[in-house]
């Protein structure tokens, strides 16, 4: 089998030092750019994967991004961690994943993490990304860190959508679509983004002049099971919705089986609508009318903002927004209508 090539590789390759290629993978200012090219198409041709334990040596770094989560919803945590992978890979970084314990004090348990681990920065998924202890705790420690989907309000720099808006369209399609009896099925109450979707919806109600039922207004918890129980509770009895928008893809799916199984048919007798475009959305029929949360490329750019917070921006790159005290970065979102409202 062929050696993996090394350091003195792509040093002897490219004509340089060992500490001119290790400057130019661990990104570090001042080195010419006909040199840096020079490195990094050596790096290319030989394949060259720069030991991360050998950089956390050499410049008291781990090169490790820690991952916290708490998420029932396995679909975005996959396509979040997608898009953390495909940055770190562009910048020769390790994923730590770190869950949140069931303990009673779970920012300790979280915190020993962070000391035992040493990542250089860590983002935080929601619910965790509204935890406001825990991310007292994470400055208190001077540890940097990101936010996913949180409010962004005094809990440091965030990357996500416009959480009301996104639920307003969506419930704005449905009423122009004429459902006017909507019901709607809320995230868990730690989620910041449940309020967020759920004013959304309101204010698309209000505007249209249609009441908002309570009884049609239950509270999931992100997953299938809790979509069922949320839709078997709205569908049971004669004085039922014509549609049902659960703000997120996997509850919607739990509706869509308390549909069929009911006797109704989707979008005749009930239209439904979800939330984030997983690749859940696609994969029964008919296929799920559903807000697109850009869920990989907000991985990505919260992992991008992340290292650039900490080591700057890459070489040559014109985006200046993590020096520029931006707090919140709010990627746009997309209406995906399919089958399961008439579209």
């Amino acid at each position: 089998m062929a050696t993996a090539a090394t350091i003195n590789d792509v040093a002897k390759m490219a004509g340089v030092s060992i500490k001119t290629v290790s400057r130019v993978v661990n990104r570090e200012p001042n080195v010419r750019e006909k040199t840096r090219d020079l490195v990094l198409q050596a790096i290319q041709q030989l394949n060259y994967k720069p030991s991360l334990a050998a950089r956390g040596l050499a410049g008291g770094r781990s090169f490790l991004i820690g991952m916290m989560y708490d998420n029932a919803s396995d679909s975005f945590l996959v396509d979040l961690q997608r898009g953390i992978l495909r940055a770190c890979r562009e910048r020769h970084y390790g994923l730590a994943l770190c869950p949140a314990s069931r303990a009673e004090d779970r920012t300790a348990d979280l915190m020993e993490w962070v000391v035992s681990t040493q990542p250089d920065g860590i983002i935080l998924t929601p619910p965790l990304s509204d935890d406001q202890s825990l991310v007292d705790r994470l400055i208190d420690a001077n540890v940097t860190f990101i936010s996913v989907s949180s409010t962004g309000t005094g809990l440091g720099p965030s990357v996500l959508i416009d959480e009301v808006d996104a639920a307003r369209s969506m419930a704005q399609h449905l009423i122009d679509a004429g459902y006017q009896d909507i019901g709607f099925i809320k995230g868990p109450a730690d989620h910041a983004c449940s309020d967020l979707r759920f004013r959304g919806f309101e204010m698309a109600m209000n505007s249209a002049g249609l009441p908002v039922n309570s009884d049609w207004v239950k509270v999931g918890e992100f997953d299938f099971d809790s979509g069922v129980a949320a839709a078997e509770q709205m569908l049971k009895g004669p004085n039922r919705p014509t549609a049902i928008f659960a703000s997120n893809d996997d509850m919607a799916a739990g509706v869509i089986n308390v549909a069929y199984r009911s006797g109704l048919n989707v979008p005749k007798d009930l239209a439904v609508a979800g939330f984030d475009d997983t690749p859940l959305a696609q994969h029964f029929w008919p296929g799920l009318s559903t807000v697109k949360q850009p869920i990989i490329q907000i991985g990505q750019q919260a992992t991008e903002y992340l290292m650039g917070l900490f080591e700057g921006p890459p070489s040559g790159d014109s985006n200046e927004k993590t020096k520029s005290g931006e707090q919140s970065m709010v990627l746009p979102y997309e209406l995906v209508l399919r089958g399961s409202t008439g579209a």
